[in-house]
């Protein structure tokens, strides 16, 4: 599975957002990197630069490669309604950021690592493919052997589920997509979508 392993501090002072979960690194130098990484934030950027600046802050939050955005934007640009905010929707049904949504991690690359290492099942079945897309009333839950791991114990008492769009049962450590999440639900603002769109469009 082809994912980001590079810097990742690095990326969060390119993009000017803290992309990655409790950066204090990010937080001491929020400029961007290099020798001349303060002048750069006082230069005007491109219109072109700043639809590309926006595709990349959602790629990197979502651990998503280009080819496989790409064909995101191709279905979210066939379905009905406004493809910015669709396209913002289709990550976050994602299998591995349900995962984080629920709490069982507290990183998305860790939700990631969880499902890839087959803790995870969809409707009884254990599911190991990151980017599967989880439909309404799906059940997503650890497998019987996996409930007892100390990093989901731990990722669960530092960070509940607090999605409006998912509902949590601790008893059976299973949660379950109510509904499909809405761009008010997602609460990301600080990214334009639009942008991303137009990038796309040309």
């Amino acid at each position: 599975m082809a994912r980001y392993i590079g810097p990742k501090t690095k990326i969060s002072r390119k993009l000017g957002l803290s992309i990655y979960k409790d950066d204090k690194y990010f937080e001491k130098k929020s400029y961007p990197p290099g020798q001349h990484g303060l002048m750069k934030k006082r230069m005007k950027k491109t219109e072109y630069a700043l639809q590309l600046l926006e595709k990349q802050k959602i790629k990197y939050m979502y651990g998503i490669l280009e080819k496989q955005f790409r064909n995101m934007f191709k279905e979210a640009s066939r379905r009905k309604g406004v493809t910015g905010e669709l396209l913002l929707e289709l990550c976050e049904l994602r299998l591995d950021n349900i995962v984080y949504r629920l709490g069982l991690s507290n990183t998305r690359s860790g939700a990631r690592q969880l499902v890839g290492h087959k803790h995870i099942t969809v409707n009884g079945k254990v599911l190991n493919i990151s980017s599967y897309t989880v439909k309404l009333n799906d059940v997503v839950a650890l497998r019987e052997k996996s409930k007892y791991l100390k990093s989901v114990s731990d990722s669960l008492s530092a960070n509940p589920c607090k999605s409006d769009f998912l509902e949590w049962d601790k008893n059976k450590m299973e949660g379950k997509l109510i509904s499909i999440p809405t761009i008010e639900q997602i609460k990301i603002t600080d990214i334009n979508q639009q942008l991303i769109v137009e990038l796309y469009s040309k």
